[in-house]
């Protein structure tokens, strides 16, 4: 069975599954195309150039007709589990009879990460969705059926994010305004916090946030000018610390019902765009409450297209488990040759890249399939050398992003232990760790912490390779790894764009996929 599912909204997605097997997973806003894009021409013509032949299942995973949840509901919708959560009708797909699969959105993200936890027939599981509206527990059966427990909190990413947009002068005034990145930017400002405990400004602030419902279309930031926070500057001590205590406050909302009620000691699924919280995942793997904790590298809508397509498998087949690898996307495109008058090119050679590194430069790294979700994870990032400061203000600048923005490292598995304490094996930047070497400046956080990604050779051979490579010439098998993207837009896949970004932004050489290509001396 061939089934070939799309996402609408934003985060558009296109993937297709054959017989359990993920053929590819393409988002819109890979190929360097704008943040959060919808699907487009360009996506379903290059999807459509992918297949050998029509899907027997086409799945369109339920959203709205326009921009808010709250909209009227397209196919399926947006929430719901049980009754109504899913429609099975025939129909036409390129003049071949097909079966039309949807599912609401929320049932997207509960099997996204059912289909993509490892394989164990029969495993019952909890499920946690934890994104801009949903924030509910679930438990899932022995054979794949999902039942609704517990509506925890609504709107639990937009709310986290709201602190941010309340402190921030630059955010608009008015009903139904949000910004994406917020959490992102939150998450890294929270390391900044200092202890103490919550004042009566701060909890005042924080419960009104939290037990306001539909925060995003019902409230307006000028509403809130009562608080000490109102503009404040994210810059401010103030707004940093009320921004740890607010993202604490969000975890023990769940946290205290998973005590109560979640007893079983199943295993944790998690998914929704929350699920790219690495303290809340941290906290989550060392609560004890259940026997393991899984978090799909696209937790967040990025995977919403690959939910339902597993959901639409699980409701044919009775299966929802997949054979996937991160790196689903599209090959890195060579569409020109770098100028021979101002670059030389020559073959690959780990220790060569190394060498190069370590004396200083920063490189792209493009190779192979792009990977799924929004982290870079060692096939379309910039490499660079882990032991500066001044590499990480570089790094920061080459991304035109804000310097407090973290760099995250990526190391060999194996030796892991050796730079972090805490969840020391992760395959997909879920985690924060503590790093327990003062040479690695560069990917230490204001904390202490870092977002480390862990890779084997099966799992990513070239990496690998350049990490043993480094630790032969350096003693440590860590690089900083941040993703190979211009601001606001998804992954570069392409020579064109990375050869320009480059000039434009400053790398000093690029590793395209099998090749070495470096400045020639002037």
């Amino acid at each position: 069975m061939l089934i070939l599912s799309m996402k609408e909204g934003h985060d558009g997605g296109i993937v297709a599954i054959e017989d359990g097997k993920l053929l590819f997973a393409l988002e819109s806003e890979k190929d360097n195309y704008p943040r959060y894009d919808r699907i487009t021409g360009e996506l379903m013509a290059r999807a459509a150039g992918m297949l050998d032949k029509q899907p027997d299942v086409v799945a369109l995973g339920g959203w709205v007709k326009g921009e808010f949840s709250v909209e009227p509901p397209s196919r399926t919708g947006y929430f719901g589990v049980g009754e109504g959560a899913i429609s099975d009708e025939a129909g036409r797909f390129f003049g071949k009879d097909v079966r039309y699969f949807s599912s609401t959105h929320e049932r997207s993200h509960i099997y996204t990460s059912l289909g993509m936890a490892p394989a164990a027939p029969g495993q019952a599981y909890y499920s946690l969705v934890w994104e801009g509206n949903i924030g509910d527990f679930y438990r899932i059966d022995e054979r794949g059926e999902a039942t609704h427990l517990k509506h925890v909190l609504a709107d639990p990413g937009a709310k986290y994010a709201y602190l941010f947009a309340l402190a921030d002068p630059g955010f608009p005034l008015g009903k139904g305004k949000f910004r994406f990145n917020d959490a992102g930017k939150q998450m890294a400002l929270t390391g900044f916090a200092e202890p103490g405990p919550l004042t009566p400004d701060e909890q005042k602030t924080i419960d009104f946030i939290l037990d306001r419902d539909g925060i995003i279309l019902g409230l307006s930031k000028e509403e809130m000018s009562w608080s000490h926070l109102y503009n404040a500057g994210v810059w401010s001590q103030e707004y940093r610390n009320a921004a740890a205590k607010h993202s604490q406050a969000i975890f023990n909302r769940f946290h205290d019902y998973a005590e109560k009620n979640l007893t079983e000691g199943l295993p944790l699924l998690i998914s929704g765009g929350c699920g790219l919280n690495c303290d809340w995942n941290r906290l989550w793997r060392e609560s004890g409450l259940f026997s393991s904790v899984f978090v799909p590298p696209c937790p967040n809508d990025s995977g919403s297209a690959l939910g339902t397509a597993i959901d639409a498998q699980w409701f044919y087949t009775g299966q929802a488990t997949i054979d996937w690898d991160v790196y689903a996307g599209e090959n890195f495109v060579e569409d020109v040759i770098p100028d021979p008058v101002k670059y030389e090119t020559r073959p690959l050679v780990a220790s060569e890249v190394a060498k190069y590194i370590k004396d200083g430069n920063i490189i792209g790294w493009a190779r192979g399939r792009y990977e799924m979700g929004p982290r870079a994870l060692g096939n379309r990032s910039i490499l660079a050398a882990p032991f500066t400061v001044d590499t990480t203000v570089r790094l920061n600048k080459i991304k035109r992003r804000e310097e407090y923005r973290p760099i995250a490292p990526i190391a060999l598995e194996s030796d892991a232990p050796k730079w972090f304490v805490g969840s020391v094996q992760d395959p997909y930047m879920l985690y924060f760790n503590h790093v327990t070497s003062d040479e690695l400046k560069a990917i230490t956080h204001v904390d202490g912490t870092a977002r480390t990604q862990t890779v084997t050779r099966e799992r990513n051979a070239g990496i690998t390779d350049l990490l043993e490579a480094f630790r032969e010439q350096t003693g440590f098998s860590v690089l900083c790894n941040t993703s190979l993207n211009n601001n606001g837009r998804g992954f570069l896949n392409r020579t064109s764009d990375l050869i320009e970004y480059g000039e434009t932004y400053g790398l000093d050489g690029y590793v395209i996929n099998d090749t070495f290509v470096t400045p020639r001396s002037s």
